[in-house]
């Protein structure tokens, strides 16, 4: 399986599972879609930016409209590029116990370190939730005369995918585990 990693580079009688197997159908069309919709925002980023630079230098002038816009683009080009890193096994980690526990409890270790991130994210989601009920409730206008809630929509869009990034790592990590009980059996 070429999503998993044996991390201490000793045979693992289990494999750890840390990211999608990005050769399968659905897990290519969703990493390969998540990749577009970051380069479209770094792309409009980058040429409103530069847009605004140009504009400046020239005219002394520019949008009003496209500082607070390239925030919020900051803002979902972050968020999304979390979401895609938690599938490709990229997100930050802290790996200092791994190199020094048994391979019989590590796969358990690591399916409780994945069930921790995804109680974790669905929590998040949920205060996003919250947040965004505010903002439906008290909001205003935000760039493009667009709502802030549209904007801010991103915070439980991005924390409930990787919930769902998580739970899916969850259960293929099951699989594994069970895999190789049945091939001992």
């Amino acid at each position: 399986m070429k999503n998993t990693v044996a991390r201490n580079n000793k045979p693992a009688a289990v494999a750890l599972v840390y990211s999608f197997p990005v050769d399968r159908g659905l897990f290519r069309f969703v990493n390969r879609f998540e990749d577009i919709i970051l380069s479209l925002i770094l792309i409009s980023m980058i040429l409103l930016a530069c847009t605004q630079i140009f504009l400046r230098t020239a005219f002394s002038s520019g949008l009003l409209w496209a500082d607070p816009l390239l925030r919020y683009l900051v803002l979902w080009s972050g968020l999304l590029g979390a979401v895609a890193a938690t599938g490709q096994g990229k997100h930050i980690a802290l790996d200092v116990l791994s190199r020094k526990m048994p391979q019989s409890i590590a796969p358990w270790v690591n399916m409780a370190t994945l069930l921790f991130c995804c109680l974790a994210s669905a929590g998040l989601a949920w205060a996003g939730v919250i947040f965004i009920q505010g903002e439906l409730e008290f909001g205003s206008a935000g760039p493009l005369s667009l709502p802030l809630w549209f904007w801010n929509s991103i915070f439980p869009v991005a924390f409930s995918l990787i919930t769902i990034k998580y739970f899916v790592l969850i259960f293929l990590q099951l699989h594994e585990i069970f895999r190789i009980q049945n091939a001992k059996g």
